[in-house]
């Protein structure tokens, strides 16, 4: 038998191959005049990882275009109060990745996790022991914890915001009537304690009816997260840790969540309580169930 590959075809291959690092050497030397060391260094990287996939995959015009097209769709679908392409970074794992890079392990501090396209800024504020839930359905549920740095001193003052989705698996601003339910934000007292009401997490799908959820449906992945309830706790001197706290037993953290934000750190026990139990602040719950659970913020001095 002879080598199917002849001078001609490997020729002819060699040519292409230059071709196409001709065009990614020319792409990156159009960025050398850039005044902006990091934003030079940023769009040659790009630029080279990009060129890459297109050859590695060999990219069609149609794909592309597909591609293209689905930016555009996000780009539409995207307004004040939903980010698409927030969802598309995280259901890739870009978030997560970003956050890792740029919240490196640092002694015993709280780890952080994704962001989630549902934030909102001014939050109203409530007193230590206050409720989140603002008339959201679902399981009240006492939480309470401290905030300290690495060596245990307690954080006073700490700006603690926190923000999670209804048992129906919808945040506030998903509803068209301008509720403001389930977030807030309160203060760590002198030792560094917070306390305060809100609802049980469930899981709940990522918004999947734009170009994400689409992708999501294409590749067979599920849009669903593991029940979670955002923090994000400020205070000068420290880093900003942006993390959730995750339910322990939770089918979906076997299953897996959709924007991959789980870390065994963050997983906590909500422990449920039968109707007759008395709460900790004296609160009457009507005869309804609660749940209860700590979670503790150690926070990392700023670099």
């Amino acid at each position: 038998m002879t080598d199917t590959a002849t001078p001609t075809t490997t020729s002819a291959a060699l040519e292409q191959a230059a071709r196409e690092q001709d065009l990614v050497d020319r792409v990156v030397a159009s960025f050398a005049g850039c005044p902006d060391p990091r934003l030079r260094q940023v769009m040659q990287s790009l630029t080279r990882h990009l060129h890459a996939f297109i050859r590695d995959v060999r990219l069609t015009e149609a794909e592309w275009n597909t591609a293209i097209a689905f930016l555009t769709d996000a780009g539409h679908i995207s307004d004040d109060e939903r980010q698409e392409f927030i969802l598309f970074s995280d259901v890739l794992g870009a978030s997560m990745q970003t956050i890792a890079v740029n919240n490196e392990a640092y002694e015993n501090a709280t780890e952080a996790t994704v962001f989630g396209p549902f934030f909102i800024a001014d939050a109203p504020e409530i007193p230590r022991g206050g409720d989140i839930a603002g008339e959201a359905p679902g399981t009240p549920c006492w939480v309470e914890g401290t905030v300290t740095d690495t060596d245990g001193n307690p954080v006073s003052g700490a700006r603690i915001e926190v923000w999670e989705a209804d048992e129906d698996g919808f945040y506030d601003v998903q509803y068209a009537d301008g509720r403001v339910a389930g977030r807030a934000h309160l203060y760590a007292d002198e030792d560094g304690g917070y306390r305060f009401w809100g609802l049980t997490p469930t899981p709940y799908p990522i918004p999947s009816d734009g170009p994400v959820g689409r992708m999501l449906a294409a590749v067979g992945r599920s849009p669903v997260r593991a029940s979670h309830l955002h923090f994000m706790v400020t205070a000068p001197g420290y880093r900003t840790l942006v993390t959730h706290i995750f339910v322990e037993g939770d089918p979906q953290l076997e299953i897996g969540d959709s924007v991959f934000g789980v870390k065994d750190s963050l997983v906590e026990r909500f422990e449920d309580q039968a109707p007759d139990t008395p709460t900790p602040d004296g609160r009457d719950l009507g005869g309804r169930p609660w749940a209860r659970t700590r979670f503790d913020i150690v926070l990392a001095p700023r670099a």
